[in-house]
């Protein structure tokens, strides 16, 4: 959400921020907000002196009364009624165009920092490392190919039962994965000193508002009765923190909060990509890292949560490299985006494994999640920021494909051994 009066304050900088992130009429779209902003502290403001004036008319038809002035006292009662009338229609007035200003700013994308690419697309990326050597020699076998050869991977038994985008795992590749999420999720709680969190996977459309997923992108989401299946533990991990009032001791080390959880996409806006394999399902498991921070922290935490999901990957000696977003790539609650991809040997490319985001108090404002500093009165709101720590289902991927060999097996990464039950290997002997 947007500070309105920030927007009035200094509405150019708006109109430059939101066309960088493609937004179309940026400048058609200021002047609105500053058009109903106008209007309702219009509204606001009648309906206060009209409030004011009925007040005191009241207050003077006793007066009146006591004096035995009849008619003075009718005056003042038909009076009343006008105040009563005008109160009324200022009323009408501030509901109606205070809810389509917050309709307006609730649709409209987080600014970007100021140290965020100019871009339109992933083409105005910019890659800030690689870590280790891709895989560019030896067998290169599709992982959808790789699993099904083996029979641990069917995708036509999931479509009977489920349809397109869904997936079953058997055997040894099930107890990989699995190993893949408890490793990672041990590793960010041992080493990271994130709180685990065991949150609910379905929440009230509000949770959805806060964390930037409504209204734009009901699409993607699957709805059960009045609850909406989470897309990403982000949801309920950030909406901790909803309408609270933290004490600056809370956030002397940032909030750092972590959930391993199935996650439920439509991908309503991927029609035809990766539409075979693990790469994009409708259900998938996922790490989640949240952190809530002080506004003067969220920038050096965003570097450490980025450290925290890089360092999953180089413990599964998985080459990937970092990305730094530009803003016309970003996601709609992000300030600030890198994202990792990690290297696929059958496409012979880097592909999207974690993002990790600053959201600044865009979310915050949302969600009405302030704190107050020692000594002060006023609140300010908190900073909040989310990445993925991993992908469990992509980072399957990229095992299977960076660990096979010419026998059509999978050998068993280090670090994932003690979760094997003594496998070495995947697959056919």
């Amino acid at each position: 959400m947007h500070d309105i009066r920030a927007i009035r304050e200094n509405p150019d900088a708006y109109v430059a921020g939101w066309s960088a992130r493609g937004v179309e009429d940026a400048s058609g779209v200021v002047a609105r907000i500053l058009e109903l902003d106008r209007a309702l502290r219009a509204a606001q403001t009648e309906g206060q002196e009209a409030l004011a004036g009925r007040n005191a008319a009241s207050k003077a038809i006793g007066a009146a009364m006591g004096k035995g002035d009849t008619a003075e006292a009718e005056r003042l009662k038909a009076e009343v009624e006008t105040f009563k009338g005008v109160i009324a229609g200022a009323g009408e007035r501030e509901t109606t165009v205070g809810a389509e200003l917050r309709d307006l700013l609730a649709g409209l994308k987080n600014l970007a920092a100021a140290d965020v690419p100019d871009g339109e697309d992933e083409a105005g990326n910019v890659e800030v490392k690689t870590w280790g050597e891709p895989r560019r020699t030896g067998p290169a076998k599709d992982h959808a190919d790789l699993g099904e050869a083996m029979g641990l991977l069917d995708f036509e038994a999931a479509a009977r039962m489920s349809g397109a985008r869904f997936a079953v795992i058997k055997g040894g590749l099930a107890r990989l994965e699995r190993a893949i999420g408890q490793f990672m999720l041990d590793m960010q709680t041992d080493q990271h000193g994130y709180q685990e969190v065991n949150p609910p996977y379905l929440v009230k459309d509000e949770a959805m508002f806060g964390t930037g997923q409504l209204p734009k992108f009901e699409e993607d989401l699957f709805r059960v009765g009045e609850h909406l299946l989470i897309p990403t533990a982000e949801v309920s991990l950030t909406n901790l923190v909803r309408e609270q009032i933290l004490s600056e001791d809370d956030l002397a080390t940032p909030m750092r909060l972590t959930a391993l959880t199935p996650c439920f996409r439509a991908e309503a806006g991927s029609a035809g990509r990766d539409t075979r394999g693990l790469i994009r399902q409708h259900q998938f498991s996922k790490v989640e890292m949240v952190s809530i921070t002080r506004p003067e922290d969220s920038n050096d935490e965003h570097e450490r949560m980025t450290g925290c999901a890089e360092a999953v990957l180089e413990a599964l000696g998985l080459p990937y490299r970092r990305v730094l977003l530009c803003k016309g790539d970003m996601g709609f609650s992000a300030m600030k985006t890198f994202d990792l991809e990690v290297w696929l040997p059958s496409q012979n490319t880097f592909r999207e494994i974690s993002s990790c985001s600053n959201c600044g108090d865009f979310q915050a404002r949302r969600m009405d999640a302030r704190f107050k500093r020692a000594g002060e009165k006023k609140t300010e709101f908190v900073h909040t920021l989310n990445g993925s720590g991993l992908a469990v289902g992509r980072t399957l991927v990229a095992v299977m494909e960076n660990y096979q060999d010419e026998a059509g097996r999978i050998a068993v990464p280090d670090v994932l051994k003690p979760y094997m039950g003594g496998l070495t290997h995947v697959g056919a002997a």
